[in-house]
């Protein structure tokens, strides 16, 4: 008996997601939307491991937003502004580069600049009762 519990709470602790770390997901956002990045964008290599960093923390970060919102009213501006942000942020995920908008780098730097955004809503969602 005392093996289906040990088990079963390992299995628990399994299954819980990590907690975002907000200042790793902002640095990396940097990288991105830095100025001199800009000029000089990363190497195709970098940009791809970026980007595939990016997407990770969106897809942590999406339902930790979500979850944060249940706890507001259902009128309230914060709870609309976050969920139309974590909406902005699936249709970045299922957007593919396109040559028009800057292709892969293009495509990054939208990735970045919604990560950040949904950071934004994670720390203030963070500070509400």
């Amino acid at each position: 008996m005392a093996n289906r519990i040990t088990a079963a709470s390992e299995g628990t602790e399994r299954r819980q997601a990590p907690r975002p770390d907000i200042t790793v997901m902002r640095e990396t956002v940097q990288i991105l939307l830095d100025p001199d990045a800009v000029v000089l964008p990363p190497a195709a290599d970098e940009l791809e491991t970026l980007t595939q960093t990016i997407r990770g923390h969106l897809e942590l970060l999406i339902p930790e937003v979500e979850q944060s919102v249940r706890l507001l009213k259902k009128d309230s501006i914060h709870r609309y502004c976050a969920l139309a942000c974590v909406g902005e942020a699936r249709g970045k995920l299922r957007a593919e580069p396109s040559r028009r908008f800057g292709a892969e780098v293009g495509h990054a730097r939208r990735l970045a600049r919604t990560l950040n955004a949904l950071c934004d809503h994670y720390e203030n969602l963070g500070e509400r009762p």
